[in-house]
């Protein structure tokens, strides 16, 4: 067979051409550090790097949230702890006011304390993350949730919790309602709530009270102590309403500080109550923190001693053990979902890095195999060039 001459020199360059561009590409690799340049270079390999990228992506973005949501919690968690402060002053100076060696003078003065705490409590909580959104005010974030008004402190926020997807399997609330936190606070022994009239002239102080059986309790129902002294003889009658004791109690002989029983629910009232007194008891409601705050500095600013000051002071002291319950269960919920953030950020980090070592595996340039690679391919491309050389030069003019 003959093999023109143009044959040759076509074949040739044709052959160099593919080895300098096996040479660039293998030069290429070395310098981007990348062994897949273009998608035809590895198409199974391209589309899986393609994939993981996205998902590493989706990844990030779950950190930002994370991030974004550990910002906010930690805010809350940082204002609730200084309100957890505020009122466990405020436990201690309630209880300094109920000494009985204070005048009205000293009371008052403690209200003023009081009047000031009460004004930094509607501080903290009106606390915003820096950028100018309340933290306790739910999706009405921009709204200041609580406004000291002449009707007392409202709540003009909602109920609304920012939920943030902070893994692809998990929403977490990076936010509470400020109602929840401050102003659903349940008075009494938050199933019932025992109060004196305000009428009253003896020295009878009524307890808490507790529950006894759950099952005989009468949902929604009140009651009233009412107390008759004759001859000397002091005795009660327990009225319910709308629905009426059975078996009825009238005329019961009192004694201080034994107990009373009805409907599932004991209490006892200590010390001598007058002719006419009255006690009521009645489900417990949800009473803000700052009612309960408001109504111990008008307690202090009257000028009234006795079983009416220790009723108030014991009330408020109750209602402020309730209020810093509720803030420490929301601190906890704060604090797990906290713990949890970090959780899910140790795993984020980790499948990251997982991400970026399957990347590297399939996208990288292995420098040793490309290194020999260039080196190869160099020697073929001169020795290719060095016969083309030859091959080029033969001619019969030579010979001739």
């Amino acid at each position: 067979m003959r093999i023109s001459t143009n044959t040759i020199f076509d074949s040739n360059i044709a052959a160099l051409n593919q080895q300098q561009a096996r040479l660039l590409q293998t030069q290429q690799q070395i310098a981007s550090g990348r062994r897949i340049l273009t998608a035809s270079d590895d198409p199974v390999a391209a589309a899986r790097a393609l994939e993981i990228n996205q998902s590493d992506a989706i990844n990030s973005q779950y950190a930002a949230n994370r991030t974004a949501a550990r910002h906010t919690l930690s805010l809350a968690e940082s204002s609730l702890q200084s309100v957890t402060s505020l009122l466990q002053d405020v436990q201690t100076a309630t209880i300094n006011a109920d000494n009985g060696t204070l005048n009205s003078g000293d009371r008052k003065t403690i209200a003023t304390e009081l009047s000031g705490r009460l004004q930094e409590l509607i501080g903290l909580a009106n606390s915003t993350d820096g950028a100018g959104n309340y933290l306790f005010a739910g999706f009405q974030s921009r709204t200041q949730p609580f406004v000291d008004t002449a009707a007392g402190v409202g709540y003009f926020g909602d109920d609304g919790q920012h939920n943030v997807q902070v893994s692809a399997t998990r929403q977490m609330a990076a936010s509470d309602s400020g109602a929840d936190v401050f102003m659903r606070v349940k008075n009494g022994n938050g199933t019932f709530v025992t109060q004196a009239a305000t009428t009253n002239t003896g020295t009878g102080v009524i307890s808490l009270g507790s529950v006894t059986n759950p099952a005989a309790l009468v949902a929604g129902n009140s009651y009233t102590i009412s107390f008759s002294v004759a001859a000397g003889v002091t005795s009660y009658t327990v009225t319910g309403a709308p629905t009426a004791l059975a078996p009825a109690m009238a005329n019961i002989p009192y004694v201080s500080g034994q107990a009373i029983s009805f409907d599932g629910m004991q209490l006892d009232i200590q010390g001598a109550p007058a002719n006419g007194d009255t006690f009521t008891v009645a489900p417990s409601t949800n009473e803000s923190i700052f009612k309960t705050i408001s109504d111990l500095i008008a307690a202090l600013n009257v000028p009234v001693v006795g079983a009416s000051l220790t009723a108030s002071l014991n009330r408020g002291l109750n209602n402020l053990d309730n209020a810093l319950n509720n803030v420490l269960t929301v601190r906890s919920s704060l604090g797990l979902r906290l713990n949890e953030i970090d959780a899910l950020q140790t795993t984020g980090d980790d499948l990251g890095l997982q991400f970026k070592q399957t990347l590297s595996q399939l996208q990288d340039t292995d420098y040793n195999k490309a290194i020999s690679d260039l080196t190869q391919q160099q020697m073929g491309l001169q020795a290719a060039q060095k016969s083309f050389v030859k091959v080029a030069d033969l001619s019969l003019f030579s010979y001739l």
